[in-house]
């Protein structure tokens, strides 16, 4: 059995995106011929929310090890938030340790938390192990360059530069890449010609059958959010600027609905849950602006907070329909997706043309699945209408792809990943 140390700064019970894909590996990294370990930073140094019933998806036999943080109360006085610049001392020591007293064959970074990458570099030179990075997310980037700055995020000018000098240090001597978008890999690969033949491998999130199970057996522990009597339309994720053409299409149409069709239109109910990556309570509205533009503050509830993740799945179970819109970078992929599928809900995707998501969409069978380009009023007007009409089985889910895409089946294409990295350690 091959071992893996897999480096995660947000864990379990925290409730953070980047961490979804090693939570849905573990039970199935020993069937493949790997014994997983995680490093995580102790859940004590960070602000995100938690959510304790993450913890029952952690197989029993998993060994979990945390590292401490610098404060942020203090770190904070000088611009520097991140977990993963207050954790990287702290990764050094106590993986060094790891190291020094146990052999693992290879490390896998899985995180958005980027500058903790640094340390496979410096890993593999002092202790010649191999490793992997999973981008979630792309590290450097230059989408916000041409953009104004009331549309970039906050501390654009530092973070920017940051990625601009530390991923061509982890990059240097990489032994495998993961992504979950295709255009990641191609991007990287153009930038460090070195790389061009790593192994690297697209995979997407996978879809977890037993969260379902868990969040239905406990949805009496959730305050439920949405309103009874309407017709609600659920979309949970992080809200921008980068979403408005896809939003502003529902919005038109809506618009126009209670105009032509108020009999219907007036039951209509738009959540958008969790837009904001602040802290509770500070996070800004970056769609309940767009809304009032259109006149639609009635029928537009933004909440900025986020919820946990078991209470996101009960949601989006008890709404009449999801909406899924997309960013109008074209190498944005959804990795809510699959939880959103799981659902078996009717769902409404509004995608960029290029984004991966579309053949994934596709696959599964969704029936209200439409780029920038081809999505009309009356597509919404449908969607609306069938809705409301309450029809049986007005979306059914392909169960090949279901197969395909679940968790354990994109859990084994990261063990022949890992598997090829170690054949091609360079």
């Amino acid at each position: 059995m091959k071992r893996l140390l897999i480096i995660s700064p947000y864990f379990a019970p925290v409730n953070a995106a980047d961490m979804q894909r090693v939570r849905m590996s573990l039970p199935y990294f020993a069937d493949n011929g790997w014994e997983a370990e995680v490093v995580m930073v102790d859940e004590k140094y960070t602000e995100i929310a938690k959510d304790e019933l993450l913890l029952q998806t952690i197989p029993g036999h998993i060994k979990i090890h945390t590292v401490k943080a610098f404060d942020k109360r203090f770190t904070g006085k000088f611009g520097l938030g991140s977990i993963a610049l207050r954790a990287l001392w702290f990764y050094r020591q106590k993986v060094n340790q790891l190291l020094t007293t146990a052999k693992y064959d290879l490390i896998y970074f899985s995180t958005t938390q980027f500058p903790v990458c640094v340390l496979g570099s410096y890993w593999k030179h002092r202790f010649g192990i191999p490793y992997v990075i999973d981008m979630q997310d792309p590290w450097h980037s230059t989408y916000y360059q041409d953009k104004p700055e009331s549309l970039r995020p906050k501390k654009y000018w530092f973070s920017y530069r940051l990625n601009k000098y530390l991923e061509p240090v982890a990059m240097k001597q990489v032994d495998g890449l993961i992504s979950v978008s295709e255009s990641y890999i191609t991007d990287l690969k153009s930038r460090y010609p070195r790389i061009s033949r790593v192994p690297a491998a697209t995979i997407t999130f996978g879809a977890f059958e037993k969260d379902m199970e868990i969040a239905i057996a406990n949805q009496h522990l959730f305050t439920p959010i949405l309103q009874s009597g309407y017709l609600n339309i659920v979309y949970v994720g992080r809200g921008g600027a980068d979403m408005h053409q896809s939003i502003t299409t529902i919005f038109d149409a809506v618009k126009h609905g209670l105009i032509n069709n108020p009999s219907l239109y007036t039951l209509v109910k738009i959540y958008f849950i969790g837009t904001s990556y602040a802290p509770t309570g500070e996070g800004k509205a970056t769609i309940l602006p767009l809304a009032m533009q259109y006149g639609l503050e009635e029928h537009v509830v933004e909440i900025t907070d986020r919820i946990s993740f078991f209470h996101t799945l009960i949601t989006l179970k008890q709404s009449d329909g999801l909406f899924m819109p997309g960013s109008d970078d074209p190498k944005y992929t959804a990795s809510k997706i699959y939880p959103y599928l799981a659902t078996q809900k009717p769902l409404l995707a509004i995608f960029h043309p290029l984004s991966p998501a579309i053949n994934v969409l596709k696959e599964y069978g969704a029936k209200y699945c439409y780029t920038f380009e081809n999505i009309q009023r009356d597509d919404i007007d449908r969607f609306i209408s069938d809705l409301s009409a309450g029809k049986e089985n007005i979306q059914h889910y392909q169960p090949g792809a279901i197969e395909k895409y679940s968790a354990q089946q994109m859990t084994k294409k990261q063990c022949l990943l890992f598997d090829k990295a170690l054949n091609g350690k360079n």
